[in-house]
């Protein structure tokens, strides 16, 4: 499934539009910040969520348009992970302050879990991975994309390595391992999804795979697997 942007507030799918409804235009119970006051956080969705944190859009997006493409673009798992508010602004094309403010939000919310005995995400299998991962099967465009563990199989770190196509000599292993180095990661899986749905490994990911596990060897951080991702299913290249 493939989506194209038409304007501010609709999406482009199998040649049909669909609008995204604007904030100004709903009825006041149904407004994000009226929602949660009338009816609960828990009631909220996540772009609803997002637009509260948000406020307010730009002069070319509406704030609910705003954040329901951020989550459709780059996923939502991915987004709570992102560290550097420029990568987002460049990535998405939005304001650095948008940027800023949606870093912040995620980065209180990791802090105060992770204080929290069990906190971290334990990833021993390539089906956890793939659970974890599994919301990058429904992207429009190729993500390249690294998880870091510790020497306890505990997630300390998520990042977006590159979005669109992959080619072995555009992925870097300094890209890769550099998350790796500043978080004091000893093993990574790296991850990406063919949005045709081909789970196939083409050349270029093997590639990838065997250059990566050269690097790793070297900085002693292993490469514990690479996972081809589509909607509903997953491959594993080791």
């Amino acid at each position: 499934m493939t989506y194209k942007r038409t304007a501010a507030n609709s999406v482009l799918n199998h040649g049909k539009a669909y609008q995204i409804p604007r904030v100004k235009d709903m009825v006041d119970d149904e407004k994000p910040r009226e929602k949660m006051i009338k009816e609960g956080v828990g009631a909220l969705s996540m772009a609803e969520l997002l637009a509260v944190v948000l406020s307010v859009g730009t002069k070319k997006e509406e704030v609910f348009s705003m954040s329901s493409r951020l989550f459709r673009e780059y996923g939502e798992k991915a987004i709570a992970y992102q560290k550097d508010p420029r990568i987002i602004e460049k990535d998405l094309k939005i304001p650095i302050v948008k940027s800023c403010q949606i870093v912040a939000c995620f980065e209180l919310g990791r802090r105060f879990y992770q204080k929290k005995p069990g906190g971290l995400i334990t990833i021993r299998t390539a089906a956890q991975a793939y659970a974890y991962l599994k919301d990058m099967g429904n992207l429009p465009k190729e993500q390249f994309r690294g998880l870091y563990l510790n020497t306890h199989y505990q997630l300390v770190h998520d990042e977006i390595i590159s979005i669109g196509t992959m080619e072995a000599s555009l992925v870097q292993a300094r890209e890769v391992f550099r998350p790796a180095l500043e978080y004091g990661a000893a093993a990574v899986i790296v991850a990406h999804n063919h949005p045709s749905g081909v789970l196939k490994a083409t050349k270029a990911d093997q590639e990838i795979t065997d250059k990566l596990i050269e690097a790793g060897h070297i900085l002693d951080v292993e490469v514990l697997d690479h996972l081809i991702i589509g909607q509903n299913k997953y491959v594993s290249i080791l």
